[in-house]
């Protein structure tokens, strides 16, 4: 999917190379990559939306997608194709889905183990800005080859029990790519995430285009955004388990 900074590489806004060997410092760096910490602060909510594609085999299917996040970590993502559309939601508290892609119309509650991964999704700062407050633990682990670029790599434990590894890019510490570990049902999984097309949203660089899939394996998940507002009003009723299933 590289090259993968387009717009930041081009308004030459993103920092120039630098040797920084802590956590502080490449974390810092990082922020004032994305935008600075008052423009990142600023931001209340995003709505954003666009395509995505699974493929694998002899199969492909893309979807409309649409999501909805707002800082005080609440979280909605729609997919939709032929008129049936998959919701998985966070509040803050409790996850829940409707999946009716395997038959099921009525929204059931997530267990908080599957709810993992959504709370860390419904940060919408990301875990690096203010890691400690939240509880998490970071590491810088030196450097890793990322398709041909020696990337800087930091460990990242979750509070919640997951484990993340972030590359940044060398010269402009922008993410790049994110492993995911995470343990399910006594079962350790571990994605990977390649991040791209880095394009501006109320000061703030976002990645428009992801590619995930299993670590090593094939990327069958490919998502590109079309369009992202930041601070849009948004009905916290969509957040919600729905008040008629109750």
């Amino acid at each position: 999917m590289r090259p993968i900074l387009l717009s930041a590489l081009l308004a030459g806004a993103c920092l120039p190379a630098a040797q920084a060997q802590t956590v502080d410092e490449l974390v810092a760096k990082n922020i004032q990559a994305r935008g600075g910490i008052e423009a990142l602060r600023a931001i209340q909510s995003l709505k954003a939306s666009g395509r995505m594609n699974f493929s694998g085999g002899d199969f492909s299917v893309d979807l409309g997608i649409v999501s909805y996040n707002e800082r005080d970590a609440r979280l909605r993502m729609e997919a939709s194709i032929q008129g049936l559309t998959q919701v998985t939601a966070y509040d803050g508290r409790e996850a829940w889905t409707i999946n009716p892609f395997q038959g099921r119309r009525d929204p059931e509650r997530m267990s908080a183990e599957d709810a993992k991964s959504l709370q860390v999704q419904a940060d919408i700062d990301g875990p690096l800005v203010d890691w400690k407050a939240k509880g998490h633990r970071v590491e810088y682990l030196g450097t890793e080859d990322v398709d041909g670029t020696e990337a800087h790599k930091l460990k990242v434990s979750l509070a919640n029990g997951d484990v993340q590894y972030r590359y940044l890019d060398p010269d402009y510490f922008l993410e790049i790519l994110v492993v995911s570990q995470s343990m399910r049902r006594g079962v350790e999984t571990e994605t990977e995430t390649e991040l791209g097309n880095y394009e501006k949203v109320a000061g703030v660089y976002l990645p428009f285009a992801q590619e995930s899939g299993p670590k090593g394996g094939r990327r069958g998940q490919k998502i590109l955004l079309e369009k992202v507002e930041a601070n849009v009003e948004i009905d916290d009723a969509l957040f919600a388990f729905p008040v008629a299933a109750k």
